[in-house]
């Protein structure tokens, strides 16, 4: 499978309130016509799981065995010629206490069944789960099936139950040509059996876009690659550096979590402004994730409407 590497990856990425439109257009008020018809045509949205009875197949597909037995996803990339950026050293993840925001994301794709991370987002539909875009589709190539999200994940438990996927989006630069400078996917989550949305259950972190660069984030995921087992939330917290390696217009943040944990929200003055995407081949210990600009902003509106 394209980009995909499993168990024993170092890094991770192939490893994502009471005003939410609010906190998501803020920053980009001096963008142009152009910009804005530009980042909205660059959406890709894919339907899932829309009627009752696939619902219910996909839930009762997630037993905890698939749980546990699912891939990690890990993808490395090898970089450019270039010289690593300053300020990133360390980066030991710590264990967390569950919380609902928070939790692992599973799907298929091909024959087999993958795990990443994510997380439970504000928006106006109140039902929106923001993971990596490599956790929502091959990139390029096909949308991933059974996508499902389990908040508050811990020890084979989902406390809060499993919600399954009514559409999936991605950026057009990752669905069509895998840019890693756009690996964000949104999926619209149904609502439960009682007819909750999920973030009115879960609670949620609002994303920024166009924000300050060089701060100050904690990223969150569920790693499952040796020597994790993907049964507890960690953490990393770091100023993140600008990307040297391969000159993308990523972020870096220094963190030891491996593979499951991509798509994990990167959480900067309370608000989501990354996940886990991906790690550089012979760069140890350093997850990258996209800054979210407009055409990410773009695709999280389009989800939050859907």
């Amino acid at each position: 499978m394209k980009g995909r590497m499993t168990v024993g990856l170092a890094l991770a990425a192939g490893l994502t309130l009471s005003s939410a439109i609010g906190l998501a257009t803020a920053g980009v008020a001096g963008a142009t016509g152009t910009d804005r018809a530009r980042a909205a045509s660059s959406v890709s949205r894919h339907d899932a799981a829309t009627t009752t009875r696939e619902q219910k197949r996909i839930e009762q597909y997630w037993t905890p065995a698939r749980m546990r037995s699912a891939i990690p996803v890990g993808t490395k990339i090898d970089p450019a010629k270039g010289k690593p950026g300053g300020g990133t050293s360390g980066g030991t993840a710590v264990a967390e206490t569950p919380v609902p925001q928070f939790g692992k994301v599973f799907f298929t794709e091909g024959n087999a069944n993958y795990v990443c991370s994510g997380t439970a987002t504000t928006s106006g539909n109140h039902d929106v789960v923001t993971t990596a875009g490599h956790c929502v589709n091959e990139g390029p190539g096909a949308y991933v099936t059974n996508f499902a999200f389990a908040p508050a994940y811990s020890n084979g438990s989902g406390p809060f139950g499993t919600w399954t996927a009514k559409t999936l989006y991605t950026t057009s630069q990752w669905a069509t040509t895998g840019d890693y400078n756009y690996d964000v996917g949104f999926a619209v989550m149904n609502a439960n059996g009682s007819g909750q949305s999920l973030t009115d259950v879960t609670g949620s972190y609002a994303p920024v876009f166009n924000a300050a660069k060089n701060q100050t984030m904690k990223a969150y995921g569920y790693p499952a690659a040796r020597p994790f087992n993907g049964q507890q939330l960690y953490s990393c917290t770091g100023v993140v550096v600008p990307d040297t390696y391969g000159g993308s217009t990523d972020q870096g943040l220094a963190c030891d979590m491996t593979g499951g944990s991509s798509g994990g929200g990167w959480i900067q003055n309370g608000s989501l402004a990354s996940v886990t995407s991906f790690g550089y081949t012979g760069v140890k210990n350093i997850l990258w994730g996209p800054y979210f600009g407009s055409v990410i902003q773009a695709t999280y509106n389009a989800a939050q409407a859907g």
